[in-house]
């Protein structure tokens, strides 16, 4: 369980809070949706686009499975709050007077719960739409859930500067070394570097056979303005 503390002095500097795998999915899926940002208007590049969709696919079904098996704070039952803790805490950072979480406050665990459920939707509909199922509006619920996103990602990301202030602590950097100054006994033992690196190379792995299967850029971009020329027709 997440628990609070009285102040930064307090803690330790070098505890242990975030494994492997939870900091490997983090980086991947934000290279990942920017790349598949980045990507969704080009005809040239739409394999790269769908290559990031499909990735993030991927990454959503590992961290619901870590979320489950994995360690004390990556777990959902660790940092998944009601409404109303999440808006405890966003008052008391409105006071000044921030609650202190070792693992993910109530508001940051809603806002991963909406990320990884508008991810997994938005590669679904980005799936459906690239195979021309249910016709040309699942393109624009595709688009809707992709700005949807990106507008929460803005938001995550605005909240994450506001409290490593408030709580003088680099979340950001927490994220690359996995640690947070909290007691050692609110840390966890394993970082599971082993499961990192098998996620790490799934992913490469998989990037790999799509460059590999990928036709020629000419080729692409001809399928792709065919594809659009008979949408738009």
């Amino acid at each position: 369980m997440n628990t609070a503390s009285a102040s930064p002095a307090d803690r330790s500097p070098r505890t242990l809070v975030w494994d492997a795998p939870v900091r490997i999915f983090h980086w991947l899926m934000v290279a990942s949706f920017a790349v598949a940002w980045l990507t969704s208007e080009s005809e040239r590049w739409q394999l790269v686009h769908v290559t990031a969709g499909y990735t993030m696919a991927g990454l959503v079904a590992f961290r619901i499975v870590w979320g489950v098996i994995g360690t004390r704070h990556a777990r959902f039952s660790d940092f998944v709050r009601s409404p109303w803790k999440a808006i405890d805490y966003l008052v008391s950072l409105a006071d000044r007077r921030p609650q202190r979480h070792t693992g993910h406050n109530p508001a940051g665990g809603l806002a991963i719960l909406a990320l990884i459920t508008l991810a997994a939707l938005t590669a679904l509909t980005g799936w459906a739409n690239y195979n021309e199922i249910a016709g040309h509006w699942m393109e624009e619920v595709h688009e809707i859930l992709a700005s949807t996103m990106l507008g929460l990602v803005v938001l995550h990301v605005a909240a994450v500067v506001i409290s490593s202030v408030l709580h003088r602590e680099n979340l950001v950097a927490a994220m690359i070394h996995g640690r947070k100054p909290v007691p050692p006994a609110e840390g966890i033992r394993r970082p599971w570097r082993s499961v990192a690196a098998v996620l790490l190379m799934g992913v490469l792995g998989f990037w790999w056979l799509q460059w590999q299967s990928a036709p020629p850029p000419e080729q692409a971009a001809a399928v792709a303005r065919q594809h659009h020329h008979d949408e738009d027709h």
